[in-house]
C-alpha cells in the first residue's frame, strides 16, 4: 500500500486491522492518524477494502481534500499571473508580467483582457505580441504606474496625453491623479497690474499698423500718461486709478472700462468710446473730445458720478442717459451736445456753451446754469 500525506509518500504492507494500519501510519508520519481515504476521497473503515496498489490517504480528522486539485487552484492562485507577455502598443513592444496587469487595478480595461487567457480573444502579431492600437509613448508611463504605482512622466511627454490613455483604459485612480498633476502644472494666473514700463515695451514690440487689443487688462494704478493710446482696444479693461494725463486715446475703445478715480486731464478722446464706462469720480479736465472730421465721442450710458470735466472741448458728445450726478462741467463747450435723459442732477454747467444740444428728458434737478455763453430755451429740456 502507499500511503500520502501532503508531500510525504511510503509504501507498508498490509496486515491486522484497521487500528494497527493507522497505528503505523502515526509512527511513521509522526501525526496522531484517525482516518483513512482512497484515491477517490472515500473514508476507509474496513480494512478488507483496501486493494493492492491502492494509494491511500491519512488524516487527523480533517476531511479529504484531492491533493491534486488543490495544487492546482495553488498554482492558479501563484503562477498563473506571473507568466510574461508582450504587447505591441502602436508599434512598441512591451514586456511585463500578467500579474503587473491585473493587480494593480483589477477593474480596468487591460485586467479584463489579460485575467483570463484568451477570454477576450487578443489579437497577436507574427512575434505573438499581443496588439492594441494605442500611442506608445503615453502608454509607458501607464505601464510603470501599475508596476510600481507610482506616477512619472518624462520630461516632454504631453501630461493630457496620459490622461487620456488612463481613461481609455479605465485607470480611474490614476487619471485623478493626472488631473492634478495637470491643474498643478500651469502657472498661477497673475492678475497683478501692468506696469508703464511693461507697456511701453509691448507698445514698441507692436507694428504701428496692428491692432493692439487690451480687451479685459489690469493697468489699475498705472503711470500711461503721454503716451500714444490710438485706437488701441481698451474693453472691459481696468484703468481705476491709472494716470492718463496728456495721453492720446483718439479714437480707442473704452467700453465698460473702469476708469474710477483716473486722471485724464488734458487727454485727446477724439472719437472714443466709452459706452457704459464706469468713470466716477475722474478728473476728465481740459480734455478734448471735438474731432474736426466730425467724428463724435460716444459715452452713451457712462458713469460719470461727481466727475471734473471743466473746460473740455465737447461738441457734439454723445451723453445719452448717461450719469453726471454731481459732476462739474463748468465752461465746457457742449454745443449740439445730447444729453437726452441724462441724469444731470446737482450737475454745475456754469458757463457752458449749451447750443443746439438736447437736454430732453434729461433730469436737471439742483443743477447750476449760471454763465450760460447762450440762452436755454425750453424746448431743449422738456421733463
Amino acid at each position: 500500500m502507499t500511503f500520502k500525506i501532503h508531500a510525504c509518500t511510503f509504501v507498508v504492507a498490509v496486515y491486522g486491522t484497521l487500528s494497527d494500519l493507522l497505528s503505523v501510519a502515526s509512527n511513521k508520519l509522526g501525526i496522531r492518524a484517525s482516518n483513512l481515504y482512497n484515491g477517490k476521497g472515500g473514508l476507509i473503515d474496513d480494512i478488507a477494502l483496501i486493494r493492492d496498489d491502492d494509494v491511500l490517504y491519512v488524516s487527523e480528522g480533517d476531511a479529504f481534500v484531492d491533493p491534486q486539485s488543490e495544487g492546482k487552484a495553488a498554482e492558479d492562485r501563484s503562477g498563473s499571473h506571473t507568466d510574461w507577455l508582450t504587447l505591441n502598443i502602436g508599434g512598441r513592444l512591451f514586456t511585463t508580467t500578467r500579474s503587473t496587469l491585473v493587480s494593480k487595478e483589477p477593474d480596468s480595461m487591460l485586467a479584463h483582457m489579460f485575467r483570463e487567457k484568451d477570454v477576450w480573444g487578443n489579437k497577436q502579431d507574427e512575434r505573438g505580441a499581443y496588439l492594441i492600437d494605442r500611442s506608445p509613448e503615453y502608454f509607458e508611463p501607464i505601464l510603470n504606474y501599475l508596476r510600481h504605482g507610482q506616477l512619472i512622466v518624462n520630461e516632454g511627454i504631453n501630461l493630457l496625453g496620459v490622461l487620456e490613455e488612463a481613461r481609455f483604459f479605465g485607470i480611474e485612480r490614476l487619471a485623478e491623479q493626472l488631473e492634478v498633476a495637470i491643474k498643478n502644472s500651469h502657472p498661477p494666473e497673475d492678475h497683478s497690474p501692468i506696469s508703464r514700463k511693461e507697456f511701453v515695451r509691448f507698445l514698441l514690440a507692436t507694428p504701428t499698423k496692428s491692432e493692439l487689443r487690451c480687451q479685459g487688462l489690469n493697468f489699475s494704478g498705472a503711470d500711461l500718461s503721454r503716451l500714444d493710446l490710438r485706437y488701441i482696444n481698451f474693453k472691459m479693461a481696468n484703468l481705476s486709478r491709472c494716470n492718463l494725463s496728456q495721453a492720446n486715446l483718439c479714437c480707442s475703445n473704452l467700453e465698460r472700462a473702469d476708469l474710477s478715480g483716473a486722471n485724464l486731464d488734458g487727454a485727446n478722446l477724439q472719437g472714443v468710446k466709452m459706452l457704459c464706462s464706469n468713470a466716477e469720480g475722474a478728473s476728465l479736465k481740459g480734455c478734448n473730445f471735438e474731432d474736426p472730421s466730425g467724428l463724435k465721442a460716444n459715452l452713451e450710458g457712462a458713469n460719470l458720478k461727481g466727475v471734473d470735466m471743466e473746460g473740455s472741448q465737447m461738441t457734439g458728445i454723445n451723453l445719452r442717459v448717461a450719469t453726471l450726478k454731481n459732476a462739474k462741467l463748468k465752461n465746457c463747450n457742449l454745443r449740439g451736445a445730447t444729453l437726452a435723459g441724462t441724469d444731470l442732477e446737482n450737475c454745475d454747467l456754469s458757463g457752458c456753451d449749451l447750443q443746439e444740444a438736447n437736454l430732453r428728458g434729461s433730469n436737471v434737478k439742483g443743477a447750476i446754469f449760471e454763465e450760460m455763453l447762450t440762452p436755454l430755451h425750453m424746448s431743449q429740456s422738456v421733463r
